[in-house]
């Protein structure tokens, strides 16, 4: 299977190509810079590896929640290259490609994925490790006040996401001794996208171009 995969929702803009397992990515930390960085980092990683999007089996791109203006980019820039090459897509959350990234150091702990949302609030989604070594979602995608996030009745956690970063204090106190730690400096990656979208394409889990659109969770959407 060969995938690509596009993650713009947070200040880091990233690119990966999905071959049969092995994963190629292109990031980098740039907010404000994603509409100038995503096409040519796109170019990049499939010069590497010697293909064109017409040989692309499918395309994915986290669809948010996140930036406003960064979950529009990827969204609009992925409608475009599957428009082009005839390409279904797999939409892949946000906070899921977040979870993904952090499953391997959790050691069996569930991860509380947090990305920071402006306005006093954070979103969330708690996520457990699954078949195949992937997360799935417990519960729903929330945005809400960090301190109104759902506690767990028990388990163990981790914290990953810009939520933390900013709110780690008040939420390690919510959470007192189900939380094991926190991961600062955290965001959801192309590469993560790209392992969640190669299961999703495989069940039939894809969209068409003009579906394949921005989830934002909140109704207020500004330019940011």
């Amino acid at each position: 299977m060969k995938l690509l995969a596009l993650d713009t929702s947070t200040e880091a803009c990233s690119v990966a190509l999905y071959l049969d397992g092995d994963v190629r990515s292109r990031m980098e930390i740039a907010p404000r810079a994603h509409a100038m960085l995503i096409l040519p980092m796109t170019e990049s990683v499939l010069a590497e590896a010697g293909i064109g999007v017409v040989e692309l089996d499918g395309l994915a791109y986290d669809r948010g929640p996140g930036s406003f203006t960064g979950v529009r980019i990827g969204a609009s820039v992925a409608q475009g290259i599957a428009f082009g090459a005839d390409l279904a897509i797999a939409p892949i959350s946000s906070l899921a490609a977040l979870a993904q990234g952090a499953l391997g150091e959790a050691t069996g702990a569930g991860v509380l994925a947090a990305i920071d949302a402006r306005m006093g609030e954070v979103y969330w989604g708690a996520h457990r490790g699954g078949a195949g070594g992937l997360v799935h979602l417990v519960g729903a995608e929330r945005v809400l006040p960090p301190e109104r996030v759902p506690v767990p009745a028990r388990g163990r956690w981790v914290g990953v996401g810009s939520g933390w970063d900013r709110y780690h204090g008040l939420l390690a106190q919510r959470f007192g001794g189900l939380l094991e730690g926190w991961r600062p400096q955290c965001y959801p990656l192309a590469a993560e996208v790209a392992i969640l979208a190669a299961d999703a394409v495989a069940r039939g889990e894809v969209v068409a171009p003009e579906l394949a659109l921005p989830v934002y969770l909140r109704d207020e959407v500004t330019a940011r």
